[in-house]
């Protein structure tokens, strides 16, 4: 990816780039509309070379106008095209000049004018609300993102213009009911929500085209965030020295694995180890270290029942991990009491964010890896609301707490100094223990020499990466011990 292809935006600054492209650079807006249908109708071409009939639902703003003008170039591809508009306001500037266009050709039918089969085609494109829509659709608009849904279902192929209609743009949240889309075609500046919350499911897949719009647009302002990539794991994992031994590596230890929970503390050991640790130690309840032991040799497994005991091994350690089947009973409690003090560089999961709601507290030298549930109690507000605005929701965990938060999901986020997005990763990893495994691989990066900020990113990436090479075989049945399976060969990059 070049760096441009990095930014992700908000819709305010998508619309103050496309201002200065066409006030201070003095590219037209409708050439800008003309370059922005002729890349998406190519994308569409080369994603569905057979499709021959093709329904444009067009709203009155701009992403109507890219409709119309899609439009025009099927309809000189020799494909068969219908068009229908939502709105029965007349559309202005740039979308009424291409309206005018396409009328020259053929006509406009309203949607409340139109039967169910007026969307049985191979292709239905999207230009119904851009990026301004910031409130649930209504009336006609709602209606056609229903039909929509339909014809998908049926067969029909989906093209969203710039982004699926009724997505929030700013947080990828859905605002009521969204297009999901097989492909979005989005333009000028990438749009945060296509990548996180709701917008994978919505968009499908993404492409970006910046319409030859000159780099100066872009320079400085400040985007809301930056996609992460695979190759930046290479920067962060470069190769080892020949003379490098394990002292060299990190010695993590992970605390947890309460009654009931030895697996969870076992995934996140495991993947530590495949994630590079030169040394793990497990703190687990005392009846558990033979069994650990066992079930994974390359460990140093301690029984632990007192406050000395893991003070002792907290000592030994470089990095320590807490929460994996931990439990919030006395021993859970009283394991975080230890690892919360010991100032040592710490990764708090599970359970011992649970317990950390409970008594809040800040430290600038942690890692805090919750998922939206976790993330709303540590906030004090309902899952809902945590995914309805993630990025706030990430933002306030860092203000809050301190050090660096990772909200996990669809779109994972990493808020240190700056906002980070990792755009892999697949539902298959929607199983009990991937955040475990995800826990032992930060553990382990930090304990390579990583700083908290570059773990945190970095082991988002390489829990994804490891979770799509896993999934080549289907998304359905993967297990986090599938993923840790895969980590070895993603940590050499």
């Amino acid at each position: 990816m070049t760096d441009i292809d990095r930014r992700l935006y908000a819709a305010a600054q998508v619309r103050e780039l496309d201002r200065r492209a066409i006030e201070e650079h003095g590219i037209p807006g409708y050439t800008l509309m003309r370059r922005a249908a002729a890349a998406a109708w190519s994308a569409a071409r080369d994603r569905w070379p057979l499709a021959r009939t093709v329904v444009v639902v067009a709203g009155s703003g701009n992403n109507g106008g890219d409709g119309y003008e899609i439009a025009l170039l099927a309809l000189g591809a020799g494909c068969q095209v219908r068009v229908c508009e939502v709105d029965a306001r007349q559309p202005g500037g740039d979308a009424a000049t291409a309206r005018a266009a396409w009328l020259a050709r053929g006509p406009i039918e309203r949607y409340d004018e139109v039967s169910a089969e007026f969307f049985q085609a191979d292709l239905i494109v999207d230009a119904i609300f851009g990026t301004g829509l910031a409130r649930p659709p209504q009336g006609a608009a709602l209606a056609a993102i229903e039909s929509i849904a339909l014809a998908r279902r049926s067969g029909a192929a989906v093209l969203a213009v710039d982004i699926p209609s009724g997505l929030y743009a700013d947080t990828g949240a859905e605002l009521g009911r969204a297009v999901c889309a097989d492909l979005t075609v989005t333009f000028i500046g990438r749009k945060f929500g296509l990548h996180t919350g709701q917008g994978p499911a919505c968009a499908g897949r993404i492409l970006f085209e910046p319409l030859d719009v000159p780099a100066a647009v872009y320079e400085n302002l400040a985007p809301l965030a930056r996609l992460m990539d695979a190759h930046d794991l290479r920067h962060c994992l470069p190769p080892r020295p020949r003379t490098a031994h394990k002292g060299d590596n990190g010695h993590v230890l992970i605390v947890g694995g309460d009654a009931g929970t030895i697996g969870a503390v076992l995934l996140a050991a495991r993947a530590a180890l495949r994630a590079g640790a030169g040394l793990v130690t497990v703190a687990t309840r005392a009846a558990h270290a033979a069994l650990l032991t066992a079930a994974q040799p390359e460990l140093m497994c301690r029984g632990v029942e007192s406050a000395g005991e893991l003070q002792t091994l907290i000592g030994r350690a470089d990095v320590v991990a807490i929460g994996p089947g931990l439990g919030q009973g006395d021993w859970g409690r009283m394991a975080c009491d230890e690892a919360f003090a010991a100032g040592k560089p710490l990764v708090v999961d599970a359970d011992a964010l649970n317990l950390l709601a409970h008594q809040p507290q800040r430290n600038e030298r942690w890692l805090l890896t919750p998922h939206p549930g976790e993330a709303g109690r540590l906030l004090g507000i309902a899952t809902a609301e945590v995914q309805a605005d993630r990025v706030e929701s990430v933002r306030q965990l860092r203000l809050r707490y301190g050090g660096v938060a990772l909200l996990k999901g669809a779109g994972t986020l990493v808020q240190g100094g700056d906002l980070a997005l990792c755009p892999y990763g697949n539902p298959g990893m929607g199983a009990g223990g991937m955040g475990d495994a995800l826990t032992g691989i930060a553990a382990a990066l930090l304990g390579q020499g990583l700083d908290t900020e570059t773990a945190a990113g970095a082991a988002a990436l390489a829990h994804a990466l490891a979770g799509d090479r896993a999934a080549r075989d289907g998304e359905r049945g993967l297990t986090p011990s599938d993923l840790i399976d895969a980590l070895r060969a993603v940590v050499n990059p």
